[in-house]
């Protein structure tokens, strides 16, 4: 076991997709077997989007019931809902007496919405509120309640560790040292991982494979897959194939090696490059798809699940809030 804590949150909007499995919960997941982990269902950070309270709360079963589907280590991981821990919420608020606007107005969230109105034409702050616009204050509070020492981020996420340690030091610069500064990780790049259409898989281009969808619409999805218009016995280049670099991702290397040779020589067309895509996904999948549908079944369970987290996540927030409060208050 390490003794480097790890913080990690995720939004509720939605079943993630293959490429978010590849890209981030399957190392998350790993990653809680060997270190402390505090990993929030960031059902707050939702509402700047989601504004139905029966669809948020679905999602964070969701969320839930996929990660520990997926293996999540409940004795090392503390699975718990942002909204849960109150003093988030209040340490969010101490933290912006400390926290410039211009730091705010250098957000990428933030400067993403005012491209995107100005390109419309509309007023530079339409449609934002104070939720997106505070949201690395929000975020701040989440990386420092815990005393995080490690951040696990995509690279487009950095600026949010790296606002952390500057409001951190803000703080810490004011009022003494009251904050460790958080490392931010960025996690190993494995690759773009395509869509059915070979752009990024990505909700904003309808291209994605929810990760937990039933066998039979996987295997639509699969086929669904664009390829190019080679002939059965004419060779392929696998490096340029969604099929093979999704299914390099689930397979073996002796089983990776093997595919990569069937495309190079020729002689297998690309509907039965899909069907082996489908049965090795379907097959890796299926323990954790059948565990997922339980506990979505028996949303108790997960209820427990959380309130426990909660419970464990409350002992260290209440210490660093305390710390605040005394620094701050007296």
């Amino acid at each position: 076991m390490s003794d480097k804590i790890v913080l990690t949150g995720i939004k509720p909007t939605g079943m993630p997709h293959l490429g978010n499995y590849v890209g981030a919960l399957k190392p998350l997941v790993e990653m809680s077997r060997t270190n402390k982990t505090y990993m929030f269902i960031a059902d707050l950070h939702a509402l700047n989007t989601v504004h139905d309270a029966a669809v948020l709360r679905r999602h964070t079963y969701e969320i839930a019931a996929m990660l520990v589907a997926l293996g999540l280590d409940l004795n090392n991981a503390i699975l718990f809902r942002q909204s849960d821990i109150v003093e988030v919420a209040q340490l969010s608020t101490m933290l912006m007496n400390v926290t410039p606007k211009g730091l705010m107005n250098r957000a990428h969230s933030y400067k993403a919405a005012m491209d995107k109105n100005a390109a419309a034409g509309l007023d530079t702050d339409a449609g934002v509120n104070m939720g997106l616009y505070t949201y690395p204050i929000l975020m701040t509070a989440d990386i420092l309640l815990y005393d995080a020492d490690i951040v696990p981020v995509g690279a487009d996420q950095k600026q949010h560790v790296e606002f952390a340690r500057d409001i951190a030091g803000y703080f810490n610069n004011t009022y003494g040292l009251t904050f460790k500064m958080p490392e931010p990780v960025i996690g190993q790049d494995a690759g773009v991982i395509p869509g059915l259409d070979g752009r990024k898989m990505s909700k904003s281009y309808d291209n994605t494979i929810p990760l937990f969808c039933a066998s039979n619409e996987l295997k639509k999805k699969i086929m669904r897959i664009i390829t190019d218009s080679k002939l059965p016995d004419e060779p392929k280049d696998p490096d340029t194939s969604t099929i093979f670099q999704l299914y390099k991702h689930f397979a073996q290397p002796d089983e990776i090696a093997a595919l990569r040779q069937k495309f190079l020589a020729g002689g297998m067309g690309y509907g039965d490059a899909k069907k082996i895509l489908f049965e090795k996904i379907d097959s890796v999948l299926a323990a954790p798809r059948a565990e997922y549908d339980r506990l979505m079944a028996n949303t108790d369970e997960l209820d427990k699940i959380l309130d426990n987290g909660a419970a464990r996540a409350r002992i260290a927030a209440e210490k660093t809030y305390t710390r605040v409060r005394q620094a701050m208050l007296g």
